[in-house]
């Protein structure tokens, strides 16, 4: 089957536009990679066959010869070398402290919106920042409607002591693309704000994003 064959809305391409690159399959995030299959297999299919042989982390020790005889091909052996040298790079910034600085809401909206703004439902992150307001690591707190009695301070700063975060900012959003504050998000933001206190970890903001908008509760002075 050629990859023009699938249903439009099954592709992985817009798979990953519609449903977000974590709902993809590792073949089929290989196969955006790819681009383009041979005559014999779709990038699907290539993928597939290539994987049930190398895990992401066998791929790695491949020579470009050996890569060009996997893929038959020596198009998707230097795009996997490429791919995999730029994660090199990257993971040696970030070893010598190249990380992202946090200077206001917007930076936080800028680093969530792509990631947010398609999903169906709340998703509850923690964004856990160094002495810097670098950021150190985001976790996922909670999928679903946020409510106080849902969200415990346990899920929130467990990650944050374990990485020795000096502070965190908590970020949700709304699915229907308006961040107007409800009174719920104010309701946790306060019940989290003290839980810090008592923990010495501060809440910086709290941030809720819409489709093309944010809302912070540090700015609007209800924290």
């Amino acid at each position: 089957m050629r990859i023009r064959d699938i249903p439009w809305d099954n592709r992985p391409g817009m798979r990953l536009k519609k449903d977000g690159v974590s709902h993809l399959s590792n073949a089929e995030l290989l196969a955006i990679v790819l681009g383009r299959g041979n005559y014999k297999e779709n990038a699907i299919d290539l993928s597939h066959r290539v994987l049930k042989s190398y895990n992401f982390a066998k791929l790695t020790q491949l020579s470009f010869h050996e890569l060009e005889k996997e893929f038959k091909n020596q198009v998707p052996a230097m795009k996997i070398l490429a791919m995999y040298e730029i994660f090199r790079r990257t993971n040696k910034l970030k070893k010598q402290g190249h990380r992202i600085k946090i200077k206001s809401a917007e930076d936080v909206f800028h680093y969530f919106v792509d990631k947010l703004q398609d999903k169906k439902k709340e998703h509850f992150y923690s964004l856990l920042l160094d002495t810097k307001n670098c950021i150190i690591a985001e976790e996922l707190i909670s999928v679903g409607t946020l409510n106080a009695s849902l969200i415990h301070p346990r899920e929130v700063f467990n990650p944050a002591i374990k990485a020795s975060a000096n502070s965190i900012i908590l970020i949700h959003n709304h699915p229907s693309g308006d961040c107007e504050l409800s009174s719920e998000d104010i309701t946790v933001t306060k019940m989290l704000n003290n839980a810090g206190d008592i923990l010495g970890i501060k809440i910086l903001d709290h941030v809720v994003v819409g489709n093309d908008s944010f809302t912070s509760l540090r700015e609007t002075k209800l924290m």
